[in-house]
């Protein structure tokens, strides 16, 4: 065992209907959950997606079920917090398992599905993937299998719904006793508790006996996936890769702002609310707190809409495009060895990349990382050099108006601190760091029903969670430029603000909000009228500032409240530290 503490709900695990979804990472779970319960679950082409659980309702012979989504696992002698989830399902018991398998690495997969047999439980098998099998020349006997897991087993192509029909009813005609079931056995492999040679030994014997392999000329996308791995050509392609993401993210982005969503909110929006409210309600301090300098109703539209959504939304238009067509993990191999000189193994590189959607689920799905020491590591640099999406759309918005430079220096500003950040939190804290086991997916074509639905679903999450701490963020600005707060603030903070950042004294909003939202550390400084030096040292302030309040939350939560202040009031003094050395430098050439 890991040494790891996860303790799902026990109401979940007392719930008598449970059927639990399991499966090596990267085999489809998600979208058989999807598929199943109408509840979408984000389904990405690389392992340690699902390091939680999810559950929905499955409706099954008119009954219902509550299906469970159990973080992938490779083995039931976990090495990781999220392999000890499943643990804890299912020991708590169940109606049935469905076990996915995938069909191209079918000997892989049947460690898990022998292992499984050790539980009394109903197991229904999915041969998944078979497409991607036969394109390689694999073919697999389903009723050989059966045969050898004791076990009904189903052919199926998720992505596609091949087969999920099939399943339902192999399930239903199951729980209903009119299906064979698997009969647990002491002397079966994976029945016991050790013997880990022997259960790898009979899943290679069984894979042998159930399929074939055919020659099969390499595809393109075969060829390609290889070579991505390789330092050349896998360098330059990375280097085009990320190339491509700025150029769609921050291209893009400064014209979906600039041609539409700007004027849009400026000449419609905004004239449309302030006309409701001067008419609504008498001048004074209320009608200023909506429509003001700092109106709930003027801000919220020019920050949000026109400055953050569109940066939000390209992101996550390439970010799930490279989850879905696997090549992320792909990165994580061909920078491994860079990274272990961090001080973390390459595996590291995805939830990083994870952490410019949103800090909290990147911090979360590390989770599949197999040290504590490695976790900690990954969450100190995402917390003081990885902007999330929201914060570096202020960021391009804040930056973009100046010399052309100051965005590519940021960039590589936020490099460095990374590199720093991570060198620095791998020598403090203790432990070790494991060699990198990785899962690499095969290199698919999204489907555009699941890319979109998850593109729809990410959106939708962003709008839900970051939109209600954002108002209260302008909110809270309103009242205290309305107030006479703010000037109070502005008054005591200025040698901090003014005399060691060099930033006007209205800044002192930028550092009260960012508490609340990251991005809210930035919006303010949109409103004023900053030097180019003011400008990029607001943003390297930014950068680094402290995690906001559903990060610290987050960081509490998943190491101890030590951990999380620890790294809160490190990143505020370094932030304002860096900031203000910057700005004592820049003062020397202006």
């Amino acid at each position: 065992m890991s040494g790891y503490e996860i303790k799902p709900d026990e109401e979940v695990l007392k719930k008598p209907n449970k059927i639990l979804l399991i499966g090596n990472p990267n085999v489809g779970k998600s979208i058989f959950f999807t598929e199943l319960t109408g509840i979408h679950a984000i389904s990405s082409n690389y392992a340690g997606t699902t390091v939680n659980f999810m559950e929905g309702t499955l409706s099954l012979g008119g009954e219902d079920y509550t299906l469970i989504d159990v973080p992938g696992t490779y083995s039931l002698n976990p090495t990781s917090e999220a392999e000890t989830v499943a643990i804890r399902f299912l020991e708590s018991g169940g109606k049935a398992v469905i076990c996915v398998l995938d069909a191209s690495n079918l000997e892989r997969n049947l460690q898990l599905a022998l292992e499984l047999r050790r539980y009394k439980i109903p197991i229904v098998y999915t041969l998944n993937l078979v497409d991607v099998a036969k394109r390689q020349g694999v073919a697999v006997n389903a009723q050989l299998l059966a045969a050898e897991l004791s076990a009904p087993v189903v052919e199926t192509v998720a992505v596609k719904r091949v087969g999920l029909d099939a399943l339902r009813q192999t399930l239903e005609d199951m729980l209903e006793g009119s299906a064979p079931l698997h009969q647990p056995c002491g002397n079966c492999p994976g029945c016991g508790r050790g013997g880990a040679e022997e259960i790898w030994e009979s899943a290679k014997e069984i894979t042998a006996r159930v399929s074939s392999r055919g020659e099969a000329e390499p595809s393109f996308a075969d060829k390609l996936s290889e070579s991505m791995m390789r330092p050349m050509p896998g360098i330059p392609i990375a280097l085009l890769v990320i190339g491509l993401v700025i150029a769609v993210v921050v291209g893009l982005g400064e014209l979906l702002r600039g041609y539409l969503l700007e004027p849009l909110v400026d000449e419609v929006i905004v004239p449309f609310f302030r006309r409701i409210f001067t008419t609504v309600l008498p001048e004074g301090v209320v009608q200023d707190i909506m429509i003001g300098e700092f109106g709930v109703f003027v801000i919220s539209f020019e920050w949000i809409l026109a400055l953050i959504l569109p940066y939000v939304f390209l992101f996550y238009v390439v970010f799930t495009l490279l989850e879905d067509t696997g090549y992320l993990p792909r990165i994580s191999v061909l920078f491994d060895n860079v990274m272990r000189k961090l001080g973390v193994q390459g595996g590291s590189l995805m939830y990083m990349l994870m952490g410019y959607g949103c800090a909290a689920p990147a911090i979360i799905g590390s989770r599949a990382a197999t040290s504590r020491k490695e976790r900690i590591v990954i969450t100190a640099a995402i917390c003081f050099a990885v902007p999330c999406i929201s914060q570096s759309g202020a960021l391009i918005s804040l930056l973009a108006g100046y010399a052309w430079w100051m965005l590519p220096a940021m960039i590589l500003f936020s490099f460095a601190l990374f590199v720093a950040v991570t060198l620095v939190a791998g020598k403090l804290v203790k432990g070790q760091v494991d060699p990198l086991l990785i899962e690499v997916p095969n290199l698919l074509v999204p489907n555009p029903k699941s890319y979109f639905r998850k593109l729809l679903t990410r959106m939708k999450h962003f709008l839900k969670d970051a939109e209600v701490p954002m108002m209260i963020a302008i909110l809270i600005a309103a009242i205290l430029a309305e107030s006479g707060l703010l000037r109070l603030l502005a008054v005591h903070a200025q040698p901090l603000v003014s005399g060691w950042l060099g930033l006007p004294a209205d800044a002192v909003v930028a550092l009260i909000l960012g508490i609340v939202r990251r991005e809210m550390s930035v919006a303010p400084l949109l409103a004023l009228d900053l030097s180019a030096l003011q400008a990029f040292v607001g943003g390297v302030v930014s950068l680094m500032y402290l995690p906001c309040l559903s990060v610290f939350a987050i960081l509490a939560k998943e190491f101890h409240i030590r951990i999380a202040l620890a790294i809160t009031l490190s990143t505020i003094v370094l932030a304002l530290f860096t900031g203000g050395v910057i700005n004592q430098i820049g003062q020397l050439f202006a």
